[in-house]
């Protein structure tokens, strides 16, 4: 069948869908078509992308899980008693988390039907500028012309396809989360590329009392605060994870994954400091060397839309126009973007009103906060030191940084050594705060509030007269007053 409309979206995730009902608010006609290739290891999920499926939300209930974990041995020290050792089942929580995101492919459908956007679940590829076709489940060919199309297809795990074994023993974060029974031994391999999601993933399987070893080539997450001036904000995180259990390789780099007859995986790598093989077995064995565009079947480079040829990632403008005239891309799959959920959703609802709406706004890309949600959660807003360095230099940059100790580690006798904030400001008269970095428990609702100060052109010496909220640990971030440049010690005394 043939079918026309106003403006077709490719790909169901976050940003798709959020351009595709705001384009119907409009009164367009609207089409959304979203396909989910299983998994090497035969995963499928339903409507809704990465985020609410095999990304954010699975992963932060995951974490919520791990929380709950420490909790219970904090609560012993607050008086409660909990007989001991305390069990966790995977499945229960799998299973509950799973049950919860099917209800979120659910509901993305019938808001589809209620703003009357058609949906197709087909994979599709271009096969003219306007127009897209696709085949059925049962075989049959659709095709669909559309005077506006946005590709926002979003971005799947790589596998390291040079690793003997990789592709047939091993799992992507796009498994895990579909995991019935728990994958209990776990050896996760990264390269520096896309940490974030690995390192979430290791803090909350060692928190559910798993064995888990992460094996990493060099930095733990890349493109956060590097800066080479101690304290990084990354290398506090992994020190965290480290003393909370999680095994670290350092600069391994794995060679072959082979089956034993247990059933375990054993994995061999390369120790390049020692110059030495080394191996080992694991039940499970996940890759998190960084994510692909998911657009190897669209048929790009017959209509003419340009990527990077190094990244695979579309390349658009400041309206996320491509290369071609009506085609568009929002979201993962746009060079340049940062990969969240949140700035796809914002970027493809600006899409559909200047399409549609008569709006002339475009995306502001600068200042998007974000958290990585690891034991020790660790939100930042705006620039890294190395960044604000290299933008302005070091001599017109001011660092504020502290160590503080959350109230609620005090009594349950937790270490709080990798509880530290850093704020980067412009030296000059008004100094404007151009990032903040904090490290502790629930970042990102500490960081969030900030966001709005920082978006505005917060300065430092209006933080100064914000008054704090007793007792907290974002009002440590109002008291900032130890710079880096003084060396003096930055830990925080009294209350």
């Amino acid at each position: 069948g043939k079918s026309e409309y106003d403006l077709l979206v490719i790909g169901g995730g976050s940003g798709g869908l959020a351009c595709a009902k705001e384009a119907a608010q409009f009164g367009r006609k609207v089409a959304v078509l979203d396909y989910v290739e299983p998994s090497p290891q035969g995963t499928q999920w339903g409507l809704g992308g990465t985020c609410v499926n095999v990304g954010c939300i699975p992963k932060k209930l995951m974490h919520q899980a791990a929380l709950l974990g420490s909790a219970l041995k904090d609560a012993q020290h607050y008086g409660w008693n909990i007989s001991q050792p305390v069990q966790h089942t995977w499945s229960v929580m799998a299973q509950a988390v799973q049950n919860y995101v099917k209800s979120l492919n659910w509901g993305h459908r019938v808001q589809l039907q209620d703003k009357k956007v058609k949906y197709f679940n087909i994979k599709g590829s271009f096969s003219d500028p306007h127009t897209i076709r696709g085949l059925t489940k049962a075989g049959k060919e659709i095709v669909i012309t559309a005077e506006k199309i946005v590709i926002a297809t979003g971005g799947r795990p790589k596998y390291p396809t040079h690793i003997a074994g990789a592709l047939e023993y091993g799992i992507t974060s796009d498994d895990l989360f579909w995991l019935k029974e728990s994958p209990d031994v776990v050896c996760i391999s990264l390269t520096d590329t896309s940490p974030d999601v690995s390192l979430e993933c290791a803090g909350f399987l060692t928190g559910i009392g798993l064995d888990t070893t992460v094996m990493i080539r060099s930095i733990p997450l890349r493109g956060f605060d590097q800066v080479s001036t101690k304290p990084q904000m990354s290398s506090l995180v992994a020190e965290h994870m480290e003393s909370y259990g999680t095994k670290f390789l350092k600069k391994c780099i794995p060679t072959k994954v082979e089956k034993l007859e247990s059933n375990k995986l054993q994995v061999t790598w390369k120790n390049t400091d020692l110059g030495t093989e080394e191996s080992d077995s694991f039940d499970t064995v996940m890759w998190a060397v960084g994510r692909v565009p998911d657009t190897k079947t669209l048929n790009l480079e017959t209509v003419g839309v340009k990527t990077n040829p190094e990244t695979g990632k579309i390349i658009v403008d400041a309206s996320e126009a491509t290369s071609v005239p009506h085609i568009y891309a929002v979201g993962d799959i746009t060079e340049g973007r940062p990969e969240l959920t949140p700035t796809a959703i914002a970027a493809g609802k600006l899409l559909a009103r200047r399409l549609f709406g008569q709006s002339s706004e475009l995306m502001d890309y600068d200042n998007i906060p974000t958290t990585v949600f690891t034991p020790l959660e660790y939100g930042c807003v705006g620039l890294s030191e190395e960044k604000a360095v290299q933008c302005y230099g070091s001599d017109n940059i001011e660092v504020f940084h502290a160590y503080y100790k959350p109230l609620e580690f005090t009594v349950a006798e937790r270490d709080a050594t990798q509880c530290y904030i850093k704020m980067v400001c412009l030296r000059e008269s008004e100094q404007r705060i151009l990032g903040l970095h904090f490290i502790g428990p629930n970042a990102g609702e500490v960081i969030q509030g900030f966001a709005l100060g920082i978006k505005c052109g917060a300065t430092y010496p209006q933080l100064m007269k914000t008054i704090g909220i007793h007792p907290t640990c974002a009002e440590e971030v109002t008291k900032l007053h130890i710079t880096k440049r003084s060396g003096l010690d930055a830990t925080v005394t009294g209350c």
